[in-house]
């Protein structure tokens, strides 16, 4: 495994343990580094193929075009993959407009799916995020 990969990987692995720990006390920032969790785990699966994308937008196209629409992934994973970046555009730029904590706590569970989606397909096997990987709370 190259050392993008492993780098990105341990960035979801922290960005994911940070939303967590930030639930209650910053939603937005919990919800923001949800949605990079989610980021940087497909990042991690695009850099096994020598692949790497600069805008977020280009990533959620990737999702969507080469795995969602591919069969690899499953339609809720890139639905969630969209959530995430929906709400993080909120919770970064949404002016008097504010994830709160049932936000964030949702925006982990689809970020948790996503990671677990991403374990799925990588030809290296990668270390399991901390704690099990569930479904995303109901929208």
């Amino acid at each position: 495994m190259n050392r993008e990969v492993q780098d990105f990987w341990q960035r979801a692995l922290q960005a994911l343990r940070t939303a967590e720990d930030l639930i209650d006390r910053d939603p937005d920032t919990s919800s923001s580094r949800a949605y990079y969790a989610a980021f940087y785990a497909v990042s991690a699966l695009l850099a096994f193929e020598g692949q790497s994308f600069s805008k977020h937008t280009a990533i959620e196209r990737t999702v969507h075009r080469d795995l969602v629409r591919t069969g690899k992934w499953p339609v809720e994973a890139g639905a969630a993959f969209s959530w995430l970046a929906n709400l993080r555009h909120t919770a970064d730029y949404g002016g008097g407009e504010h994830a709160q904590p049932g936000d964030a706590e949702q925006a982990i569970g689809k970020a948790r799916l996503i990671l677990n989606a991403v374990l799925t397909v990588t030809p290296e096997p990668l270390p399991r995020p901390d704690g099990p990987v569930t479904q995303p709370v109901n929208e």
